[in-house]
């Protein structure tokens, strides 16, 4: 018995040894792709209908979340499975602000986010003490725990108790000539695009080697001066911060926020989302939320009654056949069509 959680931790510590960017795909390639997925995305919303930009626009909120476990998990090494408390947090942020005190939208995402930092920091001092297999049950805890403290009575007249809190979505500003789902969607994109943008710029800094280093080899970093107790606290406000944002977005999207709509399933599918995009990759996050949005809907039009069998063989399925994630799979493919072409 005393062997168990010393093997689970060599198999954590086995997912989170990522390579760091890849170097076999042309710079010019991934610019190439990277361009024409833009266009794709500014395409999409006018050729598709509402509910299909609807289920975008919750591709990137997912990815914007994902994206925030992956700087905690990927590159830091730090295990996770209570992200769906800090998308709660930042979902009833914002509706609270929205409905109760009249605050507009757009100031409450930063509000959020901040909210969301200082609870991810504060959540990460004590977690400074657990590693792997620990850690995840520390975070098990609090995605367990969230639900409950949210249908709390003294909590009731600001969360709604059960029934939860409607938000009203509102109109795009300035009279622009979209939609409300079209407006959100590129607002979703364009906050998306920012905080990929960051993320790229905090793995490529000094900050991120010190980051990165700390899931390699915690001892080597610390003989170097790294401040590990630091750094992980900060990205874990970090990695929080940005699945605020995602929740603060969803509120609106959405329009209700209730507490059975976070539970720990939620943080489950963040972390498939990760595994399947990628782990310490940032544009698999996209490639995560497409998956947390289409396939459970693929698996109900194959079977209704087996769709969580279905659901499960397709994931068995995609982690079998990508081991490396669908971003490790693009790379793949995009390096030997490289070494063809020379």
């Amino acid at each position: 018995m005393n062997q168990m959680p010393s093997t689970l931790s060599s198999r954590f510590k086995s997912l989170r040894q990522v390579p760091a960017k890849p170097r076999d795909v042309p710079l010019s390639w991934s610019r190439i792709a990277l361009i024409a997925g833009l266009v794709l995305a500014v395409a999409l919303p006018f050729v598709v209908k509402n509910f299909v930009i609807f289920q975008l626009t919750m591709v990137l909120i997912y990815a914007i979340a994902i994206l925030g476990l992956n700087l905690l998990t990927g590159f830091n090494g730090q295990f996770s499975l209570g992200h769906s408390a800090f998308y709660a947090i930042g979902a009833y942020t914002t509706a609270i602000l929205m409905e109760i005190y009249g605050v507009d939208f757009y100031l409450t995402i930063p509000v959020a986010a901040l909210i969301c930092f200082a609870f991810g920091f504060l959540f990460g001092l004590p977690a400074l003490r657990l590693e792997a297999i620990y850690l995840a049950l520390a975070t098990f805890a609090l995605a367990a725990a969230t639900p409950q403290i949210l249908k709390s009575t003294p909590l009731s007249p600001w969360t709604g108790g059960v029934q939860g809190i409607y938000v009203l979505k509102p109109d795009p500003p300035f009279g622009l000539p979209v939609n409300s789902d079209q407006w959100f969607y590129f607002l979703t994109l364009g906050i998306g695009l920012v905080l990929a943008v960051i993320a790229r710029n905090l793995i490529d800094s000094r900050s991120g080697r010190a980051i990165i280093a700390i899931r390699d080899n915690p001892i080597a970093a610390r003989a170097m001066g790294v401040d590990i107790a630091l750094y992980k606290t900060l990205v874990f406000g970090v990695s929080g911060l940005y699945a605020g944002i995602a929740g603060s977005l969803s509120a609106v999207v959405v329009q209700f926020v209730a507490p059975d709509s976070f539970t720990f399933v939620l943080a489950i599918a963040l972390f498939v989302g990760l595994v399947i995009g990628g782990v310490g990759s940032i544009p698999g996050a996209v490639l995560g939320g497409l998956f947390l949005v289409f396939v459970p809907n693929f698996a109900e039009e194959i079977s209704k009654g087996l769709a969580g069998a279905v659901y499960g063989a397709i994931l068995i399925l995609v982690i079998y056949a990508m081991p490396s994630g669908a971003a490790g799979l693009i790379r793949m493919l995009m390096a030997k069509l490289a070494g063809r072409s020379r």
